[in-house]
C-alpha cells in the first residue's frame, strides 16, 4: 500500500502530526515508531505512566527498554560519556521526560522570524500554543483551555518545605513572583507548568493518539526502525518516495507521497545523512553516495548546559514527590542583552542521571541561551551505529561567566535563613571550588551536563542561508516530498524546555501540509 503521508518517529511531534493529518478521512497516514506501543492504558508500564519520581528516572536511565541511550561529550575534562536519553516508545521523549510545559520567550520566535523565517514570529505561533493546551489554572488570551494537552501547576499550599524555602529566599533577593510561567511578561519566580493529571504523565501518545486510534485512515506501526529515506530522480531533482525500514528480521520499503521526519534532533539528522543528505565530507568518509549536499545537517547543535548545586537536608525533612519541582526562577544574567537567558530550578532529586549517582537535593542552574554550540556527526553507514555528539560546552567566555554567576547565586540562596533547619550541608560546589573564577570554571567543566534539550541540528532558514536544512515550511532543501518537524529545525534553542515548542512546530507543519504549502 502507498500512503499519502508517512510520519517517521512516534514521539512528541510525530504523534501530533499523525493525529492532525488523519483528521481528513481522505488522507492515509502511516506512523512509524521504533519502540513499542501500549494501546491499552492498563498495560502501560508504571515507569511511563506515573509522574515525576524515581520511577521516571528508571525510564530514562541508560539501558532502559524505552530509552535510545545515546551518549555525548560535554567537555574534554569529563572522562565518562554524558547520557543523552531519548524516548524509544510511542510518545517518544514525552513519555520519559520531566513533563515541564514551558514555552519559549516571545523574543525566541521573533528572532527566528528576523533570521528570514517568515511567519514564525511569536504572534504567529501563539494560536498554535493555545490550540494544543488545556490549562486548568490560567484563562486569558495567552492560553488555551480545550486543547489535547492538559496543563497543571502546583499551588503554594502543596509545595514541600524545600520549595517553600526557595520561594522565600528568591523573593527576598528581589526576584518578583509571577505565577504564570507561560505569560509573555513572566519573570522571576513562577509555578512550573506540567502536562500531568493526578500523577499520570500525559505523553503525546495519550493526549493525541489514543483518542483517534479508531480512525481507519491512520495506521500505527510500532517496533519498526527507519534506516533511510528512499529517493528517486525526478524532473525537478530528488524526490522522497518511501522509507527503508526493518522490523524484527524483515527489511522492506514503505512508500508514500510525502515523508515527514519527526524522529527528533538526534535521529532526524542521522536519517538524512544515512540517506545521502548532508555534509559531503562526512558522507564520503562512510562511503555514502551524496544525493544532495546539505552542509548544515548536524552542524548547529544547540542545548541548555546545566550544572547542579547540591545539598543534603536534615533527617525528618518532609517531602511531597508530586511537587518536588514546583518552581522555576527565570532571570537575566548581569550584562546580558538577551533577557531571561538563565533558569534556576530547585529539585528534590538529581534530574541528570549518571552511573552510580543517587537522587539528591539540587538547585539546577541552566544556561538557556548559550553562545556556544556543538556538532552531531555521522560515524558509520550502519544505521544501528549512533552518531557522535560533541556538545562543546563552556568554550565561550560568556557562557562560563553566566554559569559562574548562576552557581554563586544558587549558593547564596541556599544560605538564606529560609533554609534554616532544613539544609544539613551544601555538598557541591565546595568553598574551594568557589574561591576563584578559575577554580569554579574547573568545577563547571567537570560537572556540566545536558538539560536534554538538544535542538537545531536541521535548522530552518531562508534560501540565502547556506547552512539551512529546511525552509520556513519545513521542507528539506533540494528534495521534494520530504519535511522535518521536530526540535531539530529550531534555528536556535528557545529559552525554555523544548517539548512545548516541539508540539507547536508539529501543529504548524500539519496546517502547512493541509493548506498545500
Amino acid at each position: 500500500m502507498k500512503y499519502d503521508h508517512i510520519v517517521v518517529g512516534g514521539g512528541t511531534a510525530g504523534c501530533i502530526v499523525a493525529a492532525r493529518l488523519s483528521e481528513d478521512p481522505e488522507r492515509s497516514v502511516l506512523l512509524l515508531e521504533a519502540g513499542p506501543d501500549f494501546p491499552d492504558f492498563a498495560q502501560l508500564p508504571d515507569m511511563l505512566k506515573l509522574g515525576w519520581g524515581t520511577v521516571n528516572l528508571e525510564a530514562r536511565a541508560a539501558g532502559s527498554p524505552y530509552n535510545w541511550s545515546f551518549t555525548g561529550k560535554a567537555t574534554p575534562e569529563q572522562a565518562q560519556p554524558m547520557p543523552v536519553p531519548r524516548g524509544k516508545v510511542l510518545g517518544g521523549s514525552s513519555a520519559i521526560n520531566g513533563q515541564t510545559f514551558i514555552r519559549g520567550a516571545p523574543e525566541d520566535y521573533d528572532t527566528w522570524a528576523s533570521l528570514g523565517n517568515e511567519g514564525w514570529e511569536y504572534l504567529e505561533c501563539l494560536p498554535y500554543f493555545r490550540k494544543l493546551e488545556n490549562d486548568a489554572d490560567f484563562h486569558d488570551d495567552f492560553h488555551g483551555t480545550d486543547g489535547p494537552v492538559p496543563v497543571r501547576h502546583h499551588p503554594r499550599e502543596t509545595w514541600p518545605v524545600v520549595q517553600e524555602a526557595f520561594f522565600r529566599a528568591a523573593t527576598a533577593a528581589g526576584y518578583p513572583y509571577h505565577p504564570d510561567v507561560n505569560h509573555p511578561e513572566a519573570t522571576g519566580v513562577s509555578q512550573r507548568a506540567e502536562n500531568n493529571i493526578d500523577g499520570v504523565r500525559m505523553s503525546m501518545a495519550l493526549a493525541y493518539i489514543d483518542p483517534v486510534r479508531h480512525r481507519l485512515n491512520l495506521t500505527i506501526r510500532p517496533n519498526v526502525q527507519a534506516n533511510r529515506v528512499v529517493l528517486e530522480d525526478g524532473p525537478e531533482g530528488k524526490r522522497a518516495v518511501g522509507v527503508a525500514v526493518e522490523s524484527g528480521d524483515e527489511s522492506f520499503v514503505v512508500e508514500g507521497d510525502e515523508i515527514i521526519l519527526c524522529a527528533g534532533a538526534v535521529a532526524s539528522p542521522h536519517l538524512l545523512m544515512l540517506s545521502g543528505l548532508g555534509p559531503v565530507e562526512q558522507l564520503a568518509a562512510q562511503g555514502i553516495p551524496v544525493a544532495v549536499e546539505l552542509p548544515g545537517v548536524g552542524q548547529n547543535m544547540r542545548d541548555h548546559p546545566n550544572v547542579s548545586v547540591r545539598f543534603s537536608v536534615r533527617e525528618g525533612t518532609s517531602e511531597d514527590p508530586d511537587a518536588m519541582r514546583a518552581l522555576r526562577l527565570r532571570y537575566t544574567a548581569t550584562g546580558s542583552s538577551t533577557p531571561h537567558d538563565m533558569i534556576i530550578s530547585p529539585a528534590s532529586l538529581n534530574t541528570v542521571v549518571r552511573a552510580g549517582e543517587n537522587p539528591t537535593h539540587t538547585v539546577n542552574c541552566g544556561l538557556y541561551l548559550a553562545a556556544g554550540h556543538g556538532e552531531l556527526r555521522l560515524e558509520s553507514a550502519d544505521p544501528h551505529t549512533a552518531p557522535s555528539m560533541d556538545y562543546r560546552y563552556l568554550e565561550e567566555d560568556w557562557d562560563r561567566e553566566r554559569l559562574r554567576e548562576s552557581a554563586r547565586l544558587c549558593v547564596s540562596l541556599l544560605q538564606h535563613s529560609a533554609y534554616g533547619g532544613i539544609i544539613e550541608e551544601i555538598t557541591a560546589p565546595t568553598p574551594a571550588d568557589l574561591e576563584t573564577n578559575e577554580a569554579l570554571d574547573g568545577w563547571l567543566r567537570r560537572n556540566i551536563s545536558t538539560s536534554y534539550h538538544i535542538s537545531g541540528t536541521c535548522k530552518m532558514g531562508p534560501d540565502n542561508d547556506p547552512m539551512a536544512v529546511v525552509d520556513p515550511q519545513l521542507r528539506v532543501r533540494g528534495v521534494s516530498g520530504l519535511r522535518i518537524a521536530d526540535a531539530s529545525i529550531m534555528p536556535d534553542v528557545v529559552r525554555a524546555n523544548t517539548n512545548v515548542t516541539t508540539m507547536m512546530i508539529a501543529e504548524r507543519v500539519s496546517d502547512f501540509i493541509k493548506a498545500g504549502n
